[in-house]
């Protein structure tokens, strides 16, 4: 069964991975927590009563409406979120740098070693790596510590009113109070980001009620619990049940042959091993790629970039986000949390002829001057073009806010 756990980026804009990240995004952050607050809107209340009638004929006891809504507010801030999705077009040496970045490799082992028995005891249980669920709540989460903190059922309840998705967003309502009526979270504690992900590992409410599982024994599937336990096995029930095969890898980089034709690439395209193996695909120690089934052949980048082999797993991780550089996010994220080493094949320039290093050092030499880039992780974000703004004004350049190599000889 396919559950879009998904809204857009919601999840992904918890755990700084949009385009707001990367070079000091955080500052807009904090301005849209700032207006993340419920005011005064009478059509809004008037939808409220109206959808409380309609949850009563759902299903859902009065004491639960009562309690769900007790609070409830219109939060403009979830509209203005909702109206400016963005279509963010990172590349993926620009998507990994920021998701399996040093920090979040080394706080995916340490959390794997704290959480070693009861991630091996999901793993027994479902046969999902728990190097893969690992790297799945750092994505999500940051391991638990950016689940987000807006009120859910005013999050939903202001979508479902505004109605550009209107219902699909009151479905989601629905769900959520179904979760709160069987006891498994309170009002006060159901909360997620701005389009009702919740939890360490960002499920939406149907996605919960389909997919949650109850670890711990405790009654409750608690997903939001500082202990991460229902939240992880909740990822693994996810993964199992849309198709997780035990022992399998997601994939890995591999080496391909000179004059490899681009047209033999992608998920469409699937050989077996043998056949990869014949055309010269091999892995990046020159052996011939294992045979774990039939199998596609990936270049995010281009011939120029790094090459992945991909196996069924992938298309399951792809059943949590279709999206192939989150896939390759959890992937190498997972790679990286076991030892593994990082992409071997170098990325291509971007468009302006700048490696990664190079944008990492124009960040720290803006950083050197004054002109706060952020972490300098290569990654131009708001931030980093804020900062290049305000140094090109201070010099009397053209204010483009955008990096270039004249830029970086400019401030070395």
């Amino acid at each position: 069964m396919q559950v879009n756990r998904r809204i857009f980026v919601a999840g992904l804009a918890a755990t700084g991975l949009t385009a707001c990240s990367g070079g000091g995004g955080g500052a807009n952050a904090q301005a849209t927590a700032t207006r993340m607050k419920a005011v005064p809107n009478p059509a809004f209340d008037a939808w409220v009563a109206s959808f409380k009638g309609r949850a009563a004929a759902s299903g859902i006891s009065q004491a639960t409406i009562d309690r769900a809504f007790r609070d409830v507010g219109y939060l403009p801030g979830v509209i203005e979120r909702d109206r400016n999705q963005t279509e963010f077009k990172r590349t993926l040496e620009d998507y990994l740098a920021i998701a399996a970045s040093d920090e979040r490799v080394s706080m995916g082992k340490s959390a794997l070693r704290k959480y070693n028995s009861t991630l091996s005891a999901i793993e027994g249980r479902y046969g999902v790596d728990k190097e893969i669920v690992t790297a799945i709540w750092g994505l999500e989460s940051k391991y638990g510590t950016r689940m987000g903190d807006i009120p859910i059922v005013s999050a939903l309840s202001t979508l479902a009113y505004d109605g550009r998705r209107g219902a699909f967003m009151e479905k989601q309502l629905l769900a959520a109070l179904r979760i709160l009526q069987r006891g498994d979270i309170t009002p006060e504690r159901m909360v997620g980001s701005w389009a009702g992900a919740m939890g360490h590992t960002q499920f939406i409410p149907t996605s919960f009620q389909a997919f949650a599982v109850d670890f711990t024994g405790d009654g409750r599937r608690d997903i939001w619990s500082s202990d991460p336990s229902d939240a992880l096995a909740s990822t693994a029930a996810y993964l199992q049940r849309n198709g997780w095969v035990r022992g399998q890898p997601w994939g890995m980089e591999v080496r391909l042959p000179s004059g490899f034709s681009t047209g033999l690439a992608g998920r469409g395209n699937s050989r077996s091993a043998a056949s990869w193996a014949a055309m010269g695909v091999a892995d990046t120690n020159g052996r011939p790629v294992p045979n774990h089934g039939s199998s596609s052949i990936l270049i995010p980048q281009g011939t120029r970039g790094p090459a992945f082999i991909v196996y069924k797993n992938f298309s399951v991780i792809l059943r949590y986000n279709n999206a192939e550089s989150y896939a390759l996010g959890v992937g190498h994220l997972a790679d990286r949390i076991a030892g593994k080493p990082p992409i071997q094949a170098g990325f291509p320039p971007d468009a302006q002829g700048m490696t990664i290093d190079d944008r990492k050092e124009l960040q720290r030499r803006l950083n050197a001057n004054g002109f706060d880039a952020g972490t300098p992780d290569g990654v131009i974000g708001s931030g980093t073009e804020a900062a290049i703004s305000a140094y090109q004004k201070s010099v009397g350049l053209p204010v483009t806010g955008q990096p270039s190599l004249a830029l970086l000889k400019r401030l070395r």
